[in-house]
C-alpha cells in the first residue's frame, strides 16, 4: 500500500472516531496527526511550516486571541445582565423570550466565535427557564441554531468561516458583504420557525413572570470599569477587522494585540485570562490541519480537485449548486470544521480551475452549505456539542433526536433560502 492510500486510511478512520465520537476529537485528531507523521506522509517542515500543507496559525491565534477577549468579558457579568434584561423586555412571556435570546445569540455570534457565545448565553438560559418555569430544551435548542446562522455573517462568526477567509485570502469586509444579507433574512425565517416548531413549549406563568420583572440586572454586572475596558478594546478590534484594506493587519494579528492591550490594561491577572481559552478546540485545530496537510502533500487533494473539475467540466453553477447541497449535508453528518478543513484545499483548486471573480461564488456555497448544514444534527457544529454537554450536565439531557427533529427542517429551509440567493446574486 503506498503511502498516499495509508493517508487516507488514517484520515478517515480520524474522521470516523470524530464523527461518531467513541473518543474524544481530541485525541482522535492528535492520534491522526501522529499517525501521518509516524508513516512519513508528512513531515515536521511541511506540518509546522509550510502555508500549503501545515498548520494555519492565522486560524489558531485569532481563535486564542478571542477567546482571551471574551474570557474578561465573562468576568464583567454583561451577559448574565443581557439574559435578565431579555426576561424582563419579553414581560416574561415564552416566545418574546426566544426572540430576544436568538437574536442576541446570533449578534453575539456574529462578533464572537459561536462555541464562546453558547458556552455563554446557554448557562444563563437555565436561570431564567427555571424562574418562569419552561422547559429549557426548546430554548437550548433555538440559541444552538441561532448561533450558527449569526455565526455565518462574519469572518470570525463561526470557526468554518476563519478556516475558508485565511485559505481564500478573503476579509472580513467580504464576509459581512456577500452573506450578512442573507444571514437577516435567514434569522427571520428561523424566529418563524421557531413559532411553529417550539409552540407547544410557550406556557405563560404571570405568576412566575411577575417574579422575573423584580430581578435588577444591574446587579449582574460585577465589574464596571473592566466592562467599559473591554468593550472599547473590542469595538476597537472589530474596527480593525473591517479596516483591514487599510491597514493591512491580518485578524489574527488584530485579535492578539486586542487581547494583549486588553490583559495588559486592565487589573486582570493573565492566568485568568488565559484560564477561559478553550485548548482542547485550539489542540483539535492543529492535529486536523496536520492530517488535511498530510492529503494535501501526498497529492490525495490535488487528485480529488481534478476528478471534480472534470466532473463538472467548467460549468460554475453546477458546481455552485452542488456544493452547497452537498456540504449541507455532509456537516449534517460530520462536524462541519473538520469538513471544511478538508474542503477547503479543493475549494481553492476549483476557484482557479474556474477562473475569474465570478468563481469565488464557491467560497460563499461552501460557507453557506457547512454553516447552515451544521444545524442538521446534533454533531453537526461544535455549538451543538457543547448546548448538548450543558443540558446533560445540567440533568436535562436533550437527544440525538431531539435535537435532529427540528434541526433537519432548519436546515432544509435555510438551505433552500440560500440557493436562489446565490443563483440570482452570482451565476444570473
Amino acid at each position: 500500500m503506498t503511502v498516499a492510500a495509508l493517508a487516507v486510511v488514517v484520515f478517515l478512520g480520524a474522521y470516523a472516531l470524530i464523527a461518531t465520537e467513541k473518543i474524544p476529537r481530541v485525541t482522535a485528531a492528535l492520534g491522526g496527526a501522529g499517525i501521518m507523521l509516524a508513516i512519513h506522509a508528512t513531515d515536521a517542515q511541511a506540518a509546522f511550516f509550510s502555508e500549503q500543507s501545515g498548520i494555519d496559525w492565522n486560524v489558531i491565534f485569532l481563535l486564542l486571541g478571542m477567546m482571551i477577549i471574551v474570557g474578561v468579558l465573562k468576568q464583567t457579568g454583561i451577559f448574565e445582565y443581557l439574559a435578565i434584561w431579555a426576561a424582563k423586555r419579553a414581560k416574561g412571556r415564552p416566545f418574546a423570550l426566544m426572540v430576544l435570546l436568538v437574536v442576541i445569540t446570533a449578534l453575539a455570534s456574529a462578533l464572537l466565535d459561536n462555541v464562546t457565545t453558547v458556552l455563554l448565553i446557554a448557562p444563563v438560559t437555565f436561570l431564567v427557564c427555571e424562574r418562569l418555569a419552561l422547559p429549557v430544551a426548546p430554548y437550548l435548542i433555538a440559541e444552538a441554531m441561532a448561533s450558527n446562522i449569526g455565526g455565518t455573517a462574519t469572518l470570525v462568526g463561526d470557526p468554518p468561516n476563519i478556516i475558508i477567509a485565511s485559505r481564500s485570502g478573503l476579509t472580513f469586509n467580504d464576509f459581512l458583504l456577500h452573506l450578512a444579507p442573507l444571514v437577516v433574512v435567514l434569522l427571520a425565517v428561523f424566529i418563524g420557525l421557531c413559532r411553529i416548531l417550539f409552540r407547544k413549549s410557550f406556557r405563560y406563568d404571570p405568576d412566575r413572570a411577575a417574579d422575573v420583572l423584580q430581578l435588577d440586572e444591574r446587579e449582574a454586572i460585577s465589574d464596571r470599569q473592566l466592562l467599559a475596558q473591554s468593550l472599547a478594546v473590542l469595538v476597537l478590534v472589530m474596527t480593525a477587522f473591517v479596516l483591514h484594506p487599510v491597514l493591512h493587519y491580518e485578524p489574527s494579528v488584530v485579535a492578539l494585540l486586542g487581547a494583549g492591550v486588553l490583559v495588559a490594561a486592565t487589573k486582570v491577572r493573565t492566568q485568568d485570562a488565559i484560564a477561559e481559552v478553550e485548548w482542547p478546540t485550539l489542540v483539535f485545530f492543529a492535529g486536523l490541519f496536520v492530517m488535511v496537510g498530510a492529503l494535501v502533500k501526498t497529492g490525495v487533494i490535488g487528485q480529488i480537485s481534478q476528478a471534480a473539475t472534470e466532473t463538472t467540466q467548467g460549468r460554475l453553477a453546477l458546481t455552485t449548486m452542488g456544493l452547497l447541497w452537498a456540504s449541507a449535508g455532509i456537516s449534517a453528518i460530520v462536524d462541519n470544521i473538520p469538513y471544511v478543513a478538508t474542503m477547503s484545499p479543493i475549494v481553492a483548486d476549483l476557484v482557479q480551475a474556474n477562473g475569474g471573480e465570478q468563481a469565488q461564488v464557491l467560497w460563499w456555497a461552501l460557507a453557506l452549505g457547512a454553516d447552515l448544514g451544521g444545524n442538521a444534527t446534533a454533531v453537526g457544529a461544535a455549538a451543538n456539542v457543547v448546548v448538548l454537554g450543558i443540558a446533560a450536565r445540567n440533568r436535562t439531557p436533550i437527544s440525538f433526536w431531539q435535537f435532529t427533529k427540528y434541526g433537519l427542517i432548519v436546515t432544509v429551509v435555510t438551505i433552500a433560502i440560500a440557493t436562489p440567493y446565490l443563483w440570482l446574486r452570482y451565476l444570473m
